[in-house]
């Protein structure tokens, strides 16, 4: 699915702060993508539920990683997913949009390990 830059801006200008961080890290030159495959919006909920467990035994917390296995489990539908680098390199933002790609569903902050 092609979003185009000015689209997904706007998409992201929601309440939350990881949505907040994602659409101040495109707007300072982020990459992103957006893929064209949808799937249900359970499977990527379960996934992200037991990744979030692991994290938080290393003592992590993502940033609306919580919040967005909680929005997909409640959207139950299927979802388009993409994911946005920072410029900087140091964050992935993942983020779930509707089948049709006109409402975002949810957005997490992940930090990248690069080495």
């Amino acid at each position: 699915m092609t979003v185009e830059r000015h689209v997904l801006e706007k998409l992201l200008a929601g309440d939350d702060e990881a949505s907040a961080a994602a659409l101040a890290a495109l707007r300072s030159g982020a990459t992103y993508s957006v893929w064209d495959t949808t799937h249900p919006a359970e499977q990527h909920a379960g996934v992200f539920a037991r990744r979030l467990q692991r994290m938080r035994l290393r003592g992590v917390e993502p940033l609306g990683l919580e919040r967005m296995v909680q929005l997909l489990r409640e959207h139950g539908r299927p979802v388009s997913g993409g994911l946005i680098d920072s410029a900087d390199q140091k964050w992935t933002f993942l983020l779930y949009l509707t089948e049709d790609g006109s409402a975002l569903v949810a957005c997490a902050r992940l930090q990248r390990w690069v080495e």
